[in-house]
């Protein structure tokens, strides 16, 4: 079994909905049985998650302190896939979660405070000892500022060959405990999802278990 912690200490760029659509994507391509994991006081994946009407991917209430035993029974069961959503703030419970990753997913927003941010949470991963990637989410159309936040974090670390851009599907999916997939696969914001989780894919079979 792999987990994917999905981790930026920076507020409102798009953690919650990279972990949902990530989950579902996986399930679709056939690397399942997904469970994803809540660890964000606010609930929000939780939240998503009990609006669906799919009965994929599960979902698995854990207790922080005992989550290394919580996994070991997930990988037990079957789970082929974690993907962990955490709460945007420097604490001690980021610190616990990121020690069981395989693979850390930082998403940001491109934007010179978002950029500046991403410092404190790619210093926890590098402590933590833990491969990353980051992931340029809610960029604007036809804007450069997504290829010059593309160059800034790549100094950093690993990039994501695609950028979620900005779309009204992506918030209409996440109200109803849908992904962009589910609403159209065809759309620009499906495909951007596809790729996405097919090079998180590629990461994650690098990684020996």
């Amino acid at each position: 079994m792999h987990t994917i912690v999905v981790a930026s200490q920076k507020g409102g760029v798009g953690k919650t909905t990279i972990a949902g659509h990530l989950g579902v994507m996986a399930e679709m391509a056939g690397a399942g049985p997904v469970a994803l994991i809540d660890t964000d006081p606010q609930g929000s994946l939780a939240a998503w998650w009990n609006e669906r009407v799919a009965a994929t991917p599960l979902f698995a209430q854990v207790e922080i302190d005992r989550l290394t035993e919580h996994l070991a029974a997930l990988d037990q069961a079957g789970i082929a896939l974690t993907i962990v959503d955490t709460p945007p703030s420097v604490t001690p419970l980021i610190e616990k979660v990121l020690k069981v990753a395989d693979l850390v997913v930082i998403p940001t927003r491109p934007s010179p405070h978002d950029l500046r941010a991403v410092g404190s949470t790619v210093e926890l991963v590098e402590r933590a000892g833990k491969k990353m990637i980051f992931v340029i989410n809610g960029a604007a159309n036809r804007s450069k500022i997504a290829g010059e936040a593309a160059v800034a974090l790549s100094q950093h670390g690993t990039v994501a060959p695609v950028t979620l851009f900005q779309r009204v599907d992506f918030a209409s999916a996440m109200i109803d405990g849908r992904t962009v997939q589910e609403i159209d696969a065809k759309s620009k914001s499906a495909i951007e999802v596809a790729i996405l989780f097919k090079y998180v894919n590629t990461q994650l079979r690098k990684i020996n278990k």
